[in-house]
C-alpha cells in the first residue's frame, strides 16, 4: 500500500451554543456545497485537542474554553478516491462570534438546531447521523442506549 491509499485523519468540532450547532457551507474542496462542522486535518505530532482549537480559530475566530472527545466516523469519498477517519470533538463553551475567516473554503457560518440542520450534509456528518447521535439539552449524547 502506498501513501496515497492511506486514510487521513480529520478533526471536526461540534460547537454547541444555546442548543444549536455551528455549521458552514463548504466551498472549493471535495464536498463543495455541503454543510460541515468546523475542522480540518490533524497535523503530524499535533494533539487532537490542539488541532480542534487551531482549526476552529483559523476558520471562525472562536476560541474553545471547554472541549471533550466525541465519536468518530469512517468516511470514504468514492468519487474523489479519498478516505478519512473523522474524530469529532465537542466544544460546549466557546468565546467570540463566528465569522468567515477563510472565504475560499467556507461560504458562511450559521447556528442550527440539530433536528433542523441544513442539507446536504458533508459525508462525516451524514455518517455521524447514521450512528444515531444527536444533541439534547446542549450536550451531544446517543439517542438510544
Amino acid at each position: 500500500m502506498n501513501k496515497k491509499n492511506r486514510p487521513y485523519i480529520g478533526v471536526a468540532v461540534i460547537v454547541v451554543r444555546d442548543g444549536r450547532v455551528l455549521l458552514g457551507k463548504r466551498r472549493n474542496a471535495h464536498g463543495a456545497g455541503t454543510w460541515q462542522f468546523p475542522g480540518g486535518h490533524l497535523e503530524y505530532g499535533e494533539s487532537i485537542e490542539a488541532c480542534a482549537r487551531r482549526e476552529l480559530f483559523e476558520e471562525t475566530g472562536l476560541s474553545i474554553l471547554n472541549l471533550r472527545m466525541g465519536p468518530f466516523s469512517n468516511d470514504v469519498f468514492e468519487d474523489e478516491k479519498k478516505h478519512y477517519v473523522t474524530l469529532f470533538v465537542i466544544a460546549d463553551q466557546t468565546t467570540g462570534d463566528a465569522r468567515v475567516k477563510e472565504p475560499d473554503k467556507c461560504e458562511c457560518w450559521g447556528w442550527y438546531r440539530w433536528s433542523e440542520m441544513p442539507q446536504p450534509h458533508f459525508l462525516p456528518i451524514a455518517n455521524l447521523l447514521r450512528q444515531d447521535f444527536s444533541i439534547a439539552g446542549g450536550n451531544l449524547e446517543p439517542c438510544c442506549d
